[in-house]
């Protein structure tokens, strides 16, 4: 038999759950159209020829249940834009915020499994910002669910937090000219511990994990290590902003999904006139230095990512990255024109498409959609390019409705979840 048939028998094998419509092109080109219900893929499949299949034999169905740690100025907005698409192609329950806690958990607080609105439990996916706490977490979602959170390099993050942040932080409001050089030549004439929102200007990544961000590992670093055991305890994968490609070839690996199911638009970017083009190095030694507790912590599961990329294998991870920006571009152009550009919100007409700006000093960018478009495509185009405030208010009104119509089956769970990065202790120290 050649061996393009026998890829594509291999291939018909794995998915064979599927309605599968095979066009071979040539003698050597071969493309797949996976009909899943109503939907049609977005781009012709390819096979991982080069690549291994995922190592589980036989293959996984798709893994139902997914809580994501949000965490801030991460691009963790695509990533959750990427999990409540997801969750409406196969109609699950996303677990989205009570109105009194707007589209955050009422974060900073520590998270309650009563900050749920009631319409959206028991959840099978979790997105939203929030603190995490994890026994309350575990007292919401059900068994099996799979744990994933993303960092960012702790210098230009917390360039981000500056300029996103600048008119809610105290501690940014006191430095004149909204100097980031001036907060970090020396930032505790400007912070205040404990004021309110003092977590985004001191060790963010610590405080959204759960962590004391007032704690250096400079002077107790038990502390990080203690802290860097937690996050392996429960997350089975950490992903890396500056990775973000290969991260998410991790994610649907981990989680058996389609390279199609994380394709994503870019979110909550800012204008080019809103950010420094380059952090000077003094600057970003600086910045690490402030956030000791989030250098260790990204420094950590940098290395811990790229040792699971090289078990992955380093080629058909960045083989896959790689198809999956090739077709990201195609998707880009078929939902928003031949030459797909981020504008500014003023300039975007579809009210839906238009992103939340945090003051007037910072551009916030977004994707508006062609005039004249209409139909299921568009649909499917606007909620790639939605902002997180409307995409949260759009599907809790949809699971409001849906609740009220019928009751929702419980999701099955046929498959054991992946394993956390380190194995969850046995006994009560567990809990």
């Amino acid at each position: 038999m050649p061996p393009i048939l026998q890829h594509v028998q291999q291939a018909t094998k794995m998915m064979s759950r599927r309605k599968i419509l095979l066009l071979v092109l040539g003698c050597s080109t071969v493309s797949l159209l996976i009909h899943q219900g109503a939907q049609l893929s977005w781009y012709p499949k390819l096979f991982p020829l080069s690549c291994p299949p995922l190592r589980d034999s036989p293959p996984r169905p798709k893994h139902m249940t997914v809580a994501f740690l949000k965490t801030h100025k991460t691009a963790g907005t695509t990533v959750q834009n990427i999990l409540f698409r997801f969750a409406e192609r196969h109609n699950l329950t996303v677990a989205l915020p009570h109105p009194s806690c707007e589209h955050q958990f009422c974060y900073p607080r520590n998270f309650s499994a009563h900050f749920v609105h009631p319409a959206t439990r028991p959840p099978h996916m979790l997105a939203s910002h929030l603190r995490f706490d994890r026994a309350e977490l575990e007292r919401l979602m059900p068994p099996g669910t799979v744990y994933v959170t993303i960092l960012r390099e702790p210098a230009a993050m917390f360039e981000s937090l500056f300029s996103y942040y600048n008119q809610y932080c105290p501690a940014f409001r006191r430095v004149p000219n909204a100097s980031l050089e001036a907060f970090l030549r020396a930032p505790e004439a400007y912070y205040r511990a404990g004021e309110h929102f003092a977590m985004f200007a001191h060790n963010t990544l610590a405080y959204d994990l759960g962590g004391d961000n007032e704690r250096s590992p400079r002077d107790d670093a038990a502390y990080l290590a203690g802290l860097i055991r937690q996050v392996e305890e429960v997350f089975s994968l950490v992903m890396i902003a500056e990775y973000f490609d290969e991260s998410l070839v991790l994610l649907r690996r981990l989680l058996a999904w389609d390279l199609d199911d994380v394709l994503y638009a870019k979110l909550n970017a800012r204008a080019a006139s809103s950010r420094l083009a380059a952090i000077p190095a003094a600057l970003a030694r600086a910045a690490r230095a402030w956030n000791a507790l989030d250098a260790g912590l990204y420094d950590h599961f940098n290395a811990t990512f790229w040792r699971r990329v090289a078990s992955a294998g380093r080629a058909c991870v960045e083989r896959e990255a790689r198809e999956l920006r090739e077709a990201r571009e195609r998707l880009l152009r078929r939902c928003f024109g031949e030459e797909p550009v981020l504008r500014p919100a003023a300039q975007i007409r579809t009210k839906q498409l238009q992103p939340w700006q945090p003051s007037r000093k910072v551009d916030i960018m977004g994707y508006d959609l062609p005039s004249g478009g209409a139909g299921p495509a568009t649909e499917a185009c606007l909620k790639l390019a939605m902002p997180e405030v409307q995409y949260s208010s759009y599907l809790l009104r949809k699971q409001k409705r849906r609740g009220a119509m019928r009751a929702r089956p419980e999701p099955v769970l046929d498959n054991p979840p992946p394993r956390p990065i380190r194995a969850l202790p046995r006994g009560p120290q567990g809990h």
